[in-house]
């Protein structure tokens, strides 16, 4: 009997899965509930590869849903549903893994097939998961954001200000984070780079949600036409494959 995709926590994650939070403090929920589950997930446990990712989530949507409650932003009904549908991309991958669909995306599927090891180190695990979701997840999710309130992703716009200010919640907690992934002997180095590697983490998170918002542009222009838009999502979804699987790799962990 083939044992089931999530081990011991397979029925909890799939009833979870089965609930589609609507709003911020759902995702949030979401969130929650799942670490607890994926810390228990065997053989790694702890160190379970999409767990460490999923940590680094739920701090930066946390962070988010606390700038919702303080006004931080400028168009919060823009940023509340583009958060819901960044999320619900992520629970779709897992979703669409569970039931060991060929659809899963690739960029998620060299994550998910970490699971039941060769260990990863936590820091690659979490970037692997950063790629994903935001070089493939995030394009798509602005886009049908857009979509769903008739509006379109424009430069300079409220709703562009709002994305933007998303990378200073990540310049905020990246230095805690990436620091709580690293063991004793990276500490060591860390300490005598000083503030250099918290500001490249900073500058490549903005890089490439730059880059994510012009290929939401891209996907944009030609959203009503079915063949240029599966073009789209084949390229990106290769290219975070690509780089996820680095990520993962020796040379990534060696990198990083």
């Amino acid at each position: 009997m083939t044992e089931p995709v999530w081990g011991p926590v397979h029925r909890d994650i799939v009833d979870l899965l089965a609930d589609h939070p609507a709003d911020v403090p759902a995702v949030v929920d979401h969130l929650t509930k799942l670490q607890d589950m994926l810390v228990r997930l065997p053989p790694l446990e702890a160190s379970c590869p999409l767990a460490d990712f999923n940590k680094l989530y739920l701090t930066i949507t946390s962070s988010v849903l606390d700038g919702l409650y303080d006004d931080r932003f400028v168009d919060p009904v823009f940023l509340s549903r583009l958060d819901v549908e960044f999320a619900a991309r992520y629970f779709d991958a897992m979703r669409m893994w569970t039931d060991s669909s060929p659809g899963t995306p690739k960029a998620w599927s060299c994550l998910f097939e970490r699971m039941r090891g060769p260990d990863a180190r936590p820091l690659p695990s979490a970037a692997a998961g950063v790629n994903a979701h935001i070089n493939f997840d995030l394009p798509f999710a602005l886009v049908t954001t857009f979509d769903h309130l008739e509006s379109e992703p424009v430069d300079g716009s409220d709703q562009h200000h709002d994305y933007l200010e998303i990378n200073n919640i990540f310049a905020d907690k990246i230095p805690g984070l990436r620091r709580g992934y690293l063991e004793r002997w990276q500490l060591l180095i860390d300490m005598l780079n000083g503030d250099i590697d918290d500001w490249y983490q900073g500058e490549l998170v903005e890089y490439t949600r730059d880059v994510a918002w012009r290929n939401a542009q891209k996907i944009w222009r030609c959203r009503h036409d079915p063949d240029a838009r599966e073009c789209e999502r084949t390229r990106l979804d290769d290219n975070a494959a690509a780089l996820g699987r680095l990520l993962l790799s020796p040379l990534g962990a060696f990198l990083q």
